[in-house]
């Protein structure tokens, strides 16, 4: 009987110590739980996130923003047909410059070893710099001695909206001194009965934008450059047929030149005047308001 109250007082203490041990138990429970609640609210923000992100990607890149075109032949190099659809005016703000030939491909040479892959791409150079001065941005097709087919020349131009197309050549013939800008010859517009335009034919709706797009440009070049036509004349461009934007072809005379020094020294004025007869063209520009549409 004597030990009794000392074995109650033990059982006392020893319900006291599990209590205390349940307790702490249920602490590092709320602790283990509130952490999980926390990690999985973190997880759900970063995943909301990234659905906003990939949502703005995806409309970035959708067909409403940029037109669908294709390079390749058949019934697969086609774009949208631009009959009935409306359209609306908008700023040219982007120039795809596209230095000729490059890479297997040297275009004309003169006798002094002259190659015309190597002037344009050194010409483009202060094109570009000029076209940017006065607010443009410029897309180069080819930025190196590579050689982008056409079709992928064309198709970079075609994958942009608000642009206009310039391709750079030097001539292996013609007065040395003189400039000539080019638009393409008359293509007939033909739509394909699924309302298609063949790829081949992209830049026949555009043609009278392009003539008037090289008339500015030609017009400026004429002031610089004496001998030169006064206004652009039409060719059967290979490079701008499949363009689907105003495009020009503008060609330097002549890479029979004995230095090349004489070439470069033209380059200056022709930058000038690309980049003063693209911002004159601004004013007539017209982008489609439904990618493909008639400008």
């Amino acid at each position: 009987m004597r030990g009794r109250p000392f074995f109650v007082a033990a059982r006392g203490y020893e319900w006291q110590e599990l209590t205390n041990r349940f307790d702490m138990l249920l602490d590092v429970r709320n602790v283990i739980r509130m952490r999980t609640f926390f990690l999985v609210g973190a997880s759900s923000l970063v995943l909301a996130g990234a659905a906003m992100v990939y949502s703005a990607h995806t409309l970035a890149q959708s067909p409403a923003s940029t037109p669908t075109v294709s390079p390749q032949g058949g019934a697969a190099g086609q774009i949208a047909s631009p009959f009935g659809a409306p359209t609306q005016r908008s700023g040219l703000n982007i120039v795809v410059l596209d230095p000729a030939h490059g890479g297997t491909d040297p275009g004309a040479r003169g006798t002094g070893g002259i190659r015309e892959s190597e002037i344009v791409l050194d010409l483009a150079t202060q094109v570009r710099r000029a076209l940017e001065l006065e607010g443009f941005q410029v897309v180069q097709t080819r930025q190196g001695n590579e050689n982008p087919s056409f079709d992928d020349r064309s198709a970079i131009a075609n994958a942009q909206r608000g642009a206009v197309f310039v391709t750079l050549h030097i001539s292996s013939t013609g007065l040395p001194g003189t400039v000539h800008v080019y638009a393409n010859s008359d293509l007939a517009t033909v739509t394909n009965s699924n309302g298609l335009i063949p790829w081949d034919r992209a830049q026949a709706p555009f043609l009278g934008l392009s003539k008037k797009f090289g008339d500015l440009v030609q017009g400026m070049l004429v002031q610089r450059f004496k001998g030169s036509p006064e206004t652009a004349q039409t060719a059967a461009v290979r490079q701008l047929r499949t363009t689907a934007a105003p495009a020009i072809a503008v060609e330097i005379s002549s890479i029979i030149v004995e230095d090349r020094s004489e070439l470069d020294h033209m380059a200056p004025g022709v930058a000038d005047a690309i980049a003063r007869g693209s911002a004159a063209f601004k004013p007539s520009y017209v982008v489609p308001g439904v990618p493909g549409a008639l400008p």
